[in-house]
């Protein structure tokens, strides 16, 4: 079991940062969606409103994002190892799950006169899986990309000058008068 650094902040921030960027990007999408939503409460629609294909095309779309946040975390390091299967996996949850339903229902809410009544139950729950499967993949390829650019900065500093237990030359910061005492007594 892995235990948190609380005092970290450094590491937290970027977390905390990173989720109020996911979830930006979720709201950002959602807010056409939302805008056709009140104009349908507007006109009186109701219920109607989740008979139409608006929630599965916006849980297309996140769908669609995921996977593509998903490769980015696959292609941004390329020694994962036992974890290459896991984010194949999610791939797969992802296109199995939301994307490919939420194609299905579209087309089939698009073509049909009648919408059968599990569309009401079914559009939602696609939709908040296709939002935790995005979230999701956002920070798989954060931490992914992190991982890679922290064993850079590792490899940059193997690469110095110093012999393995030497250590460096300390940096001695004088102000002028000191630098003037010093020249004096030489």
């Amino acid at each position: 079991m892995s235990r948190y650094d609380l005092k970290d902040t450094k590491t937290e921030n970027y977390f905390v940062n990173t989720m109020y960027g996911t979830y930006a990007d979720i709201l950002f999408i959602l807010f056409p969606f939302l805008v056709i939503a009140l104009q349908r409460i507007w006109n009186e629609e109701g219920i109607e409103i989740l008979k139409q294909p608006d929630l599965s095309i916006a849980a297309a779309i996140l769908a669609g994002m995921g996977v593509g946040k998903f490769v980015l975390g696959l292609i941004g390091k390329q020694d994962l190892g036992r974890y290459k299967e896991r984010i194949v996996f999610f791939i797969a949850v992802t296109l199995f799950f939301v994307l490919g339903p939420s194609l299905i229902l579209i087309i089939k809410i698009v073509n049909e006169s009648e919408v059968p009544k599990f569309v009401i139950f079914a559009q939602p729950i696609l939709l908040i899986l296709s939002v935790a499967l995005y979230s999701t993949a956002v920070s798989i390829g954060n931490i992914m990309t992190l991982s890679a650019s922290e064993e850079d900065q590792e490899y940059e500093e193997d690469e110095g000058d110093v012999g393995e237990g030497e250590a460096p030359t300390p940096l001695n910061i004088q102000s002028k008068v000191e630098q003037e005492q010093n020249k004096a007594d030489s």
